[in-house]
């Protein structure tokens, strides 16, 4: 599916997420991206130094492994094809790329990991706001389904283990909280595949990189 082909989700967007939606966290049975791979070569210097440690963040960040990542999901500079205005950002959940709109007729384009069969969603939003160490919070029915993260009702604190990592964008639907966010996460093994409980993963490098240019309120649009 090309980007330009949003015949099918305009059909169908008038309803972006139910009150009843996953949070985020890991699922079962990943689901690769067509032409995905991950098969172990070497990595030049300039990816290396793009997806090096972080070590000036609030915790740690240790360098991601980039042998077994397809080249087309590293962070790169593309032309907007995606029709929307600067400032915008667009996931594809087919290809599995978030690109974030910029004022010059180009994009930065990000690969993604993205919700599995059965949480996935699409739509318009907006990033309402933009957390630096978020805290996670596992709605109700997730914790209905893994009793064993009640101890979470409340929120897991910031931390190395918080499956938010070090950043997180925050997704609504007009004045609500669609429970969707746009976050970090150093399992490499996710980007390019659907396997999260319907959030859109970043590699910590890349979520960072994305929070630091992008700006609360700017509309967003899953296909």
């Amino acid at each position: 599916m090309t980007i330009l082909n949003r015949r099918a989700f305009l059909a169908g967007s008038a309803a972006l997420i139910a009150s009843t939606l996953a949070g985020c966290a890991t699922s079962a049975s990943p689901v690769r991206a067509q032409g995905s791979t991950q098969a172990r070569r070497s990595v030049p210097p300039d990816v290396a130094a793009m997806y090096a440690a972080v070590l000036d963040d609030e915790y740690p960040i240790r360098a991601s492994n980039m042998e077994s990542i397809p080249e087309q999901f590293l962070r790169q500079e593309v032309p907007n094809t995606t029709g929307e205005p600067a400032g915008s950002v667009l996931v594809d959940t087919t290809d599995r790329f978030l690109y974030h709109v910029r004022d010059n007729g180009m994009a930065t384009r990000y690969g993604v990991g993205i919700g599995a069969a059965g949480f996935s969603w699409s739509g318009r939003a907006h990033i309402a706001y933009k957390r630096s160490r978020p805290r996670w919070t596992p709605p109700s029915d997730m914790i209905n389904r893994h009793p064993e993260l009640e101890i979470y009702r409340y929120g897991m604190e910031p931390g190395p283990e918080n499956p938010m990592g070090p950043r997180a964008l925050y997704i609504h639907q007009g004045n609500k909280d669609t429970l969707y966010r746009i976050h970090g996460n150093e399992d490499e093994k996710t980007i390019g595949e659907a396997i999260s409980s319907g959030c859109v993963r970043l590699l910590p490098q890349d979520i960072i990189h994305l929070y630091d240019n992008v700006r609360s309120g700017s509309p967003l649009l899953v296909v």
